[in-house]
């Protein structure tokens, strides 16, 4: 089973978010593979371990720096990486990011596309669906079971809905968006973290895909990102002393008179 697992680099989530200019102020934070994205690495190695011929292939866009995203993945246990990267993939939207990612893929034999429910940095959750709609695939979100049928030809899934779960039955291929509550990802070992280095992370730029940028560039981008700033900072909480009455008075009055939201 040839199964391919969309990774993305995203700011460490314990890393202080610093705001520049009505921009994001990466300069020294530190970066890790998207959580999400974990969940989905650890299920291609899951059906793996039940599938031995299967192969797993990791891929990405972004700059240089996200080959270290890509390393944490063949450290996992992936057999193969690819890397999409050309400056003309920097500063896509979302559909753009998914328009790259589908470009790549059909040159690539699949039968299974895993990807994390979202990203931690922009909680879009749009790259997935949009890339299977390109690729005309079936796809199911936020999946917390899979099972595959030995045919290698359906599959029952399980995916969380509000105040459930919905159990369903898919044809393969088909791709996958991955939950917490679906695995345990693994912790890579030496062992992985030495046969990650040797080997080969293959580069694919917009040439090698035939992707437009004067069609699907970051002049087509259908989201346009117009700044970013810190919530404001909360005021220091005040404890409200006296009577039952007194406190249930004088929090109606500050309700209505400082919050203005009664």
């Amino acid at each position: 089973m040839k199964i391919i697992v969309c990774v993305k680099q995203v700011i460490d989530t314990a890393a202080r978010i610093n705001i520049k200019n009505g921009e994001l102020d990466t300069q020294g934070s530190s970066r890790v593979l998207n959580p999400y994205d974990e969940y989905a690495v650890e299920e291609a190695l899951k059906i793996r371990e039940k599938m031995p011929e299967s192969e797993v292939t990791v891929i990405s866009v972004g700059a240089e720096g996200f080959r270290d995203t890509l390393k944490a993945g063949l450290a996992m246990g992936a057999d193969r990486a690819i890397h999409l990267s050309d400056p003309v993939f920097e500063g896509l939207d979302n559909l753009g990011v998914a328009q790259v990612l589908a470009k790549a893929i059909r040159t690539l034999n699949y039968d299974l596309i895993l990807c994390g429910r979202q990203a931690v940095d922009d909680d879009m959750a749009h790259v997935g669906p949009s890339l299977a709609v390109l690729l005309g695939l079936p796809f199911v979100t936020v999946i917390t079971k899979l099972e595959i049928f030995p045919d290698l030809k359906s599959a029952v899934i399980t995916r969380q809905i509000e105040g459930g779960s919905e159990i369903l039955e898919t044809p393969v291929p088909v791709l996958l968006t991955c939950q917490k509550g679906l695995n345990q990802p693994r912790l890579p070992s030496l062992k992985g973290i030495m046969a990650a280095k040797k080997k080969e992370i293959q580069v694919m730029d917009a040439a090698a895909i035939d992707f437009d940028p004067h069609v699907m560039g970051k002049e087509a981008n259908r989201l346009q990102e117009d700044k970013l700033e810190l919530p404001p900072s909360r005021k220091k909480g005040e404890i409200l002393g006296g009577s039952v009455e007194e406190s249930a008075s004088r929090l109606v009055q500050a309700l209505r008179e400082d919050e203005k939201v009664v």
